[in-house]
């Protein structure tokens, strides 16, 4: 089976996905089984700090009901919870935490607010100290000063109280003790459960209570069977003048409960949509940390490939951008490397085979000069033999002339051989210099007529005047020397040699032109090397080397000049160009090395 291959984008991707998905499943698991009792245990804690200091405060009261209302409603608003005490057999003592202090006919009345009978709605919002009030009630004394309020409004009523069998009191407030806006949505109905519902639950659970510590505490959690909402109970023990007393603080987890549903509805709903945001953030978290790390894999691969043209982008202060100028750094120094060991090898190869072909050469020098010289030698050597033999005294002079003539012709060999190894070893440079070229022209042309003499062959020069050139002197003689040589030994008896010199561009193009036989047009490109000649069989009869057009190639080929060959309508012109002085080229500071 083929294994599939991933890629880090779809390896963090998939990663991040599946670690917050089960980060938020977690937190989904946590609120529905965790959440509530998390909530539960904060409140008991809650509770019981609050508590702790409620025995101390309870012994420095006096024996005053009223003060120990106030100390119980206080207690209640602070923690939202019911409150009661209870003593050792477990029977609750009567508190009226909630209370309206007023001042009737110069005398404080207290009107104490029934737990069971009212609801926070009954009360007008917002009442404080100072605040007038009218209280239709009923007075439950013949003193007329325990009231049972029955309404309670800021503004006196329009209806009628004496037919309803009331009593209306108008008065300020002077002192208060109402549940805090922060209580539970119905605290009397909460405080009333106390007294009616957990004053029997309290019986069922006596042995536990009455077993307690003074300090200690105990919790539990109870339901409400009427209405099924749940309460934590938190129950301390304290000692009062030697016997034991409890305080119960009753606290509805409502809230919480009403939360968990509701959350849980919630998670239902927004799940989905969470999920396409969790692939959407993992997809564009996973691409924005790993495009650096594939920017650099890019750039590797090219490396592996020794392909340094283009280095990583990436300019970053992090690890990734240390790692990209880490990368650049060494992508140069390989790419300057690489250089290096390429311009060496060229050099090594040219060395190679510059050696190779010194080597071919020498072993055809050698060849040359055995072939080349084994004729005037054979030649040489019977001749000599004649004389050694005593031949007649008239061919004595003959035999030497001859033997003088190939040794001669020897020597000239022997000289060019050893000229052209120069050039074909490099170890020619040239010394370069501005000079009128026409006067070469004319020295070597001088030289030569003895042989256009005895072959009445015409020499006619067309130069421009005053041709300065930028060459070396010495070497362009001797391209004219073995060019004019060439083209006096093939000349037709009787004719003409023109030797002429044209502007071209920023050159002066020289032209030898003869009137003889055509060379082969398969030959024209082959007659620059050495020892070639067009016609073996002649050339003792017409005489030269072999060399001079391979040593002029030579010469021109420094020189940079642009040469040929080629057959005219009556003969062989060769041409070559020398850069004129005004536009001269070259290194001024050249030497001939011999």
């Amino acid at each position: 089976m083929k294994r599939v291959r991933l890629n880090v984008v779809t390896k963090l991707f998939a990663a991040t996905f599946v670690f917050v998905f089960l980060l938020y499943a977690l937190i989904l698991i946590g609120e529905k089984f965790f959440f509530e009792r998390f909530y539960l245990n904060a409140k008991v804690s809650e509770l019981s700090q609050a508590m702790a200091s409620f025995p101390d405060e309870y012994a420095k009261l006096p024996p005053d009901k009223h003060k120990l209302d106030k100390l119980v409603g206080t207690l209640m608003n602070r923690t939202d919870a019911s409150i009661a005490i209870v003593d050792e057999q477990l029977r609750q003592l009567n508190l009226d935490p909630y209370f309206l202090e007023m001042k009737v006919a110069n005398k404080n009345q207290v009107i104490t607010l029934p737990l069971k009978e009212m609801k926070s709605t009954d009360l007008p919002e917002g009442l404080h100290v100072g605040d007038t009030i009218t209280i239709d009630g009923i007075y439950m004394d013949e003193k007329n000063t325990i009231m049972k309020p029955i309404r309670i409004a800021r503004q006196s009523p329009s209806t009628n109280v004496t037919e309803n069998g009331l009593t209306r009191v108008t008065a300020v407030i002077s002192e208060l003790m109402l549940p805090s806006q922060q209580r539970a949505h119905n605290p009397f109905y909460q405080d009333s459960l106390v007294a009616d519902q957990i004053g029997p639950w309290l019986t069922q659970q006596s042995d536990e209570i009455t077993q307690m510590k003074s300090g200690s505490f105990i919790q539990r959690k109870w339901t409400d069977p009427w209405s099924g909402v749940n309460y934590a109970i938190v129950i301390h023990r304290f000692s009062d003048q030697g016997g034991a007393n409890y305080i119960l603080a009753v606290t509805t987890l409502q809230p919480v409960s009403d939360a968990v549903s509701m959350l849980t509805s919630y998670s239902l709903y927004a799940t989905p949509v969470i999920l396409v945001i969790l692939l959407l953030l993992s997809f564009v978290f996973s691409k924005i940390i790993t495009q650096p790390l594939v920017t650099l894999s890019h750039s590797a691969s090219r490396m592996a490939n020794l392909d340094f043209t283009e280095l990583a982008s990436i300019h970053s202060r992090d690890e990734f951008g240390e790692l990209s100028r880490h990368l650049n750094t060494l992508a140069g120094k390989l790419d300057q490397t690489l250089k290096d060991l390429k311009s060496a090898n060229v050099t090594l190869r040219e060395d190679l085979e510059h050696k190779e072909k010194m080597e071919q050469l020498r072993k055809e020098l050698i060849a040359n000069i055995s072939h080349e010289l084994k004729t005037p030698l054979g030649i040489v050597k019977g001749f000599a033999e004649g004389l050694k033999d005593d031949v007649a005294h008239e061919k004595r002079e003959r035999y030497m002339d001859v033997i003088l003539s190939e040794v001669d012709k020897m020597n000239e060999l022997i000289m060019d051989m050893l000229e052209l190894s120069k050039f074909e070893a490099k170890a020619i440079l040239l010394r370069r210099q501005s000079f009128p070229v026409s006067e070469i022209i004319d020295r070597v042309a001088a030289s030569f007529q003895l042989q256009l003499a005895n072959k009445q062959v015409r020499l006619r020069l067309a130069l421009p005047e005053e041709i300065n050139v930028w060459a070396d002197p010495r070497r362009i003689e001797q391209v004219i020397v073995n060019l004019l040589g060439n083209a006096v030994r093939h000349a037709n008896p009787s004719s003409e040699i023109r030797i002429t010199g044209v502007r071209e561009r920023e050159c002066i193009r020289f032209r030898i032109e003869n009137e003889g036989a055509h060379i082969p047009d398969d030959q024209l490109t082959r007659i620059w090397e050495q020892f070639y000649r067009v016609d073996s069989s002649r050339w003792r009869k017409t005489g030269g080397t072999g060399l001079g057009l391979a040593i002029c190639k030579h010469i021109l080929d420094l020189h940079g000049s642009d040469y040929d060959a080629e057959n005219t309508v009556n003969g062989v012109a060769f041409s070559f160009t020398l850069v004129e002085n005004e536009n001269k080229g070259g290194n001024d500071n050249e030497f001939e090395k011999e």
